[in-house]
């Protein structure tokens, strides 16, 4: 079977000499990406909807996916059920919103809902 040479993605970077290039590399990216992406409070998770978050997540303190398998665990996060994606009458409509704590939203999260 012949040699493929690793892509950039497969070489393990911590034996890499491009070790300090990466990481800076990273870093710009993520500096990048926050820049285009705004503040919390410029996205809208400003004191309003600090104080919003938490007489919802008192009227809801259980995380709604976590009751669907059977557990019984507090919410921790306020989650638009549909992402509002800067969309303030869609961030504002509580009808979109659900308690969860905050392993079933980051799981929610990572899966791109």
């Amino acid at each position: 079977m012949p040699y493929l040479p690793k892509t950039n993605s497969q070489r393990n970077k911590e034996n890499s000499p491009f070790k300090k290039f990466y990481e800076k590399q990273e870093k710009l990216q993520k500096k990048e990406h926050e820049k285009k992406r705004g503040t919390a409070a410029q996205r809208g998770y400003g004191s309003r909807w600090q104080k919003t978050r938490i007489g919802f997540l008192k009227k809801h303190p259980l995380c709604v996916e976590c009751l669907r398998n059977g557990i019984t665990k507090e919410a921790t996060v306020v989650d638009h059920i549909i992402p509002h994606r800067g969309d303030m009458k869609l961030f504002w409509d509580s009808k979109n919103w659900q308690s969860l704590c905050k392993q079933c939203h980051d799981k929610k999260t990572a899966r791109g809902e």
